[in-house]
């Protein structure tokens, strides 16, 4: 009856509202006051309406009351706080006259006593519960809101710092057993206390190359002189550093010994090899060759093609970076493309060889002896390396003696969940098996308090964060190659980036960040933003991005499974050209402490890799940008005679439906709050395999099969592209019989080439029918907005 005024008052959409209203009490509303106070029919007709009810069988309140009780209903009008709504109350008074059935007074004194009683035990349980909530609450602390980004960010990176770098560092400095088991289960020690719940440990038994108990030794047929790796003496071997001579050698490199002249062939390069060729017959010789330039299997797969028994390897000191003196330093290499030898035929009754070349790495001044060079190098100037014309070639003999030994590689692997795509993985990785390790896992350590610090806070991911640190990885990248390859269905379908921490600091000359074309948008903010505050400190590197192909664990991600992947890196190296290859040389560095004794570079690294996954985990959309996919692919065809008119068409397709997806017109699309979670999500995968369309099936040793990766080089160009036209003018000097048939080799090369071309166009076509399909998730596509 009370709202009975509203619903009438009201109308419309409250009309069912009076379906509920009392019809038992049919009062009329809309009498005036004066009415109302008249004991006229309307009395009687509420009293007539009692007398019916008590006919029809209801129960009997008790004896008629008094009429002369009766008081008049008081209206009364409330309207709430913002006024949109009224009420009609009765006067209570009226209600308790027309109700109450009057009792004996012990009755009425007997509840009255319940009452009290009653109104006392509830307010000595309230008091009781406030009691209780005040004393929990003042030991209890309330959460922290979650912080928006830039705030996120700014708490994140003030986490970071030198010091606490340092701390992690000594640390990790201090164990005793320094075995890669050791190592690995002490990161899962820390990465627990840390914070991360699901923390993983687990193992490969592999084979593993190491040296031999005997140095691997180079003697020279006239002089009857032996020489260790390093360029010292035989005789010296335990006079100096017994370790040295151990340490360099090529892991999974022929064993046994072989007996030559010592080839010049420069970098290996198609011309060196061309001119080699003409000058003897090289089956059974020894090769003298640098590193740098193309990747070090491309040139071995070259050099065992054309009858090579056995590679010198060197660094030539024009070549080297800054402070690293290469003169009496050897190094060491290894032979594996990456994962279980066994997978590739390894085995102890085969030596453990992955080639039949016999394969040693040397220092520059075992090089210049060899070479009987004049080169000198000073830091003011420098001449390369090479064999004079009319020197003699020296006749030597090679003897490697690598062993293969079964051992157990381990990986620790920690998850930090996300919440609304807890199915989505971005990868951070690391290494722990070498002697720099320690530098690398030290910055894993701080990230993973940093980010588990703001959790705490109240932060939650959107995206799930997947800590990695890798075993093996000095030998072929097998502990990242295995997980891969065991969890490759979930993260071909659910892996979102992966961020490398392969080898932060290697020097502290030049800064330089490598990223797939899809992240170098965002690789360049992240070095802009860390920039700018280095700037207000004083001396910092130059930018300096690229999307060239490095080794390291990178590798399985970047090159099988297609996912954008970045890293962040001060190193010495000053020829850009040089970089890749020259990476691959793992000389005998130096320990964090002396390489960067304050941690300032370390803590550059951190900040940046920080602001990386960030972005990467939590922002609504990814990072991504396809325009600059297509316009790497552009830049790669430009200015090229031998690029068919489809592939240059299919290429400004691919530009220009990219450039209209990250158009303001797309903007709707590319903005989360105006879309529903299911195609955000859609949104992301459709960015994330993009660069999934550029794996080819087929790519020579040593080179990426994702088209993405270049090599260094004057000119942009694909890689694959670039191979196969060096074998065109190789096709007449290379193979045992590269006098009979020249004509139908000539075929066979140019063919590879065609069937390269047509790799890369159908490479493009699929990136551009994919953007086509991101296109369409939405309704503002062009062929929608027409309508």
């Amino acid at each position: 009856m009370a709202y009975r005024k509203v619903c009438d008052a009201q109308g419309g959409p409250l009309v069912g509202e009076v379906l509920h209203c009392s019809g038992g009490l049919d009062l009329d509303w809309d009498l005036d006051k004066e009415e109302l106070q008249e004991p006229g029919p309307s009395m009687d007709r509420m009293q007539m309406q009692h007398i019916d009810c008590q006919r029809s069988g209801c129960s009997d309140p008790g004896p008629d009351p008094d009429p002369e009780l009766m008081e008049p209903i008081q209206p009364s009008v409330s309207v709430s706080p913002h006024g949109r709504f009224e009420r009609l109350q009765e006067d209570p008074n009226y209600i308790s006259h027309f109700t109450r059935a009057p009792g004996h007074k012990g009755q009425r004194r007997l509840h009255w006593f319940l009452l009290r009683y009653l109104a006392v035990g509830v307010g000595l349980f309230i008091l009781g519960v406030l009691i209780g909530w005040f004393s929990h609450t003042s030991t209890v602390k309330p959460p922290h809101p979650p912080p928006d980004s830039s705030d996120l960010l700014e708490e994140l990176l003030k986490g970071i710092t030198a010091e606490k770098i340092d701390a992690l560092q000594k640390s990790f400095a201090t164990l005793t057993d320094d075995g890669e088991e050791s190592r690995a289960r002490y990161l899962y020690r820390q990465w627990v206390g840390l914070g991360l719940t699901d923390v993983r440990l687990s193992n490969y038994t592999v084979p593993l190359s190491l040296p031999g108990s005997a140095p691997n030794t180079i003697t020279d047929g006239s002089t009857h002189q032996c020489f260790l790796p390093n360029g010292t003496q035989c005789e010296q071997h335990h006079v100096n550093n017994p370790q040295q001579g151990q340490f360099s050698y090529a892991a999974y490199s022929a064993v046994g010994s072989v007996q030559g002249e010592v080839v010049d062939v420069q970098y290996a390069a198609a011309e060196d090899l061309r001119r080699a060729k003409h000058l003897l017959n090289l089956t059974g010789q020894i090769a003298a060759v640098k590193l740098g330039q193309a990747p070090l299997l491309y040139k071995l797969s070259l050099l065992s093609e054309l009858g090579f028994g056995g590679v010198l390897l060197y660094v030539d000191p024009c070549d080297a970076p800054p402070g690293l003196y290469t003169w009496e330093q050897a190094f060491r290499v290894t032979l594996n493309p990456g994962g279980n030898p066994a997978s590739a035929g390894v085995s102890v009754e085969a030596g453990g060889g992955l080639t039949s070349l016999l394969v040693q790495p040397i220092s520059a001044l075992l090089a210049k002896t060899l070479l009987s060079s004049n080169s000198t190098w000073r830091e003011d100037s420098c001449s390369p390396l090479s064999m004079p014309p009319n020197a003699e070639r020296k006749k030597i003999t090679l003897t490697v003696g690598n062993q293969l030994a079964y051992k157990k590689i381990y990986n620790v692997v920690g998850y930090l969940k996300g919440k609304r795509n807890p199915d989505r993985y971005v990868l951070v990785g690391s290494r722990h098996d070498s002697d720099q390790g320690g530098g690398a896992s030290a910055i894993m350590n701080q990230l993973i308090a940093a980010l588990t610090e703001q959790t705490k806070r109240g932060w939650v991911p959107n995206r799930t964060t997947v800590f990695c640190s890798w075993g093996g990885s000095l030998l072929g990248n097998i502990g990242s190659y295995e997980w891969g390859k065991d969890n490759g269905v979930v993260l071909q379908s659910s892996a979102v980036a992966y961020v490398s921490l392969n080898s932060p600091v290697r020097g502290t000359e030049t800064f330089r960040a490598t990223a797939s074309p899809t992240l170098l948008q965002l690789t360049s903010d992240i070095q802009r933003r860390q920039l700018l505050s280095c700037f207000r400190g004083g001396k910092c590197p130059g930018p300096n991005v690229s999307s060239f192909q490095l080794p390291g664990d990178v590798s399985f991600f970047a090159n099988h499974l297609a996912v954008p992947t970045m890293e962040f890196a001060f190193e010495q190296t000053k020829a850009e050209e040089t970089t890749t290859s020259l990476s691959e040389a793992q000389f005998s560095g130096q320990s964090p402490q002396t390489l960067d004794p304050l941690f300032k570079f370390h803590v550059t690294i951190a900040k940046m890799t920080a602001e990386a996954i960030l972005r990467l985990v939590n922002d609504p959309v990814l990072p991504f940008y396809p325009l600059d996919i297509a316009l790497d692919v552009q830049n790669k065809l430009k200015d090229k005679s031998w690029v068919p008119a489809p592939l240059l068409s299919s290429a400004a397709s691919l530009r220009d439906h990219a450039a209209f997806f990250q158009s303001e017109t797309m903007r709707p699309a590319n903005d989360p709050k105006e879309r529903d979670p299911a195609h955000v999500r859609m949104l992301n995968d459709v960015l994330r395999d993009l660069e999934k369309s550029f794996v080819v099936p087929q790519m020579p040793p040593g080179v990426y099969r994702n088209l993405l990766y270049s090599l260094p080089g004057k000119t942009p160009q694909f890689s694959a592209v670039r191979f196969s036209e060096e074998a065109i003018p190789r096709c007449d000097a290379t193979g045992k019989s590269a006098k009979h048939n020249s004509a139908h080799k000539e075929v066979a090369c140019q063919n590879g080439v065609n069937q390269t071309l047509s790799d890369v166009l159908r490479a493009v076509q699929s990136a551009a029918r994919l953007m086509c399909f991101g296109l369409d998730l939405f309704e503002n596509y062009p062929s929608d907005t027409k309508k």
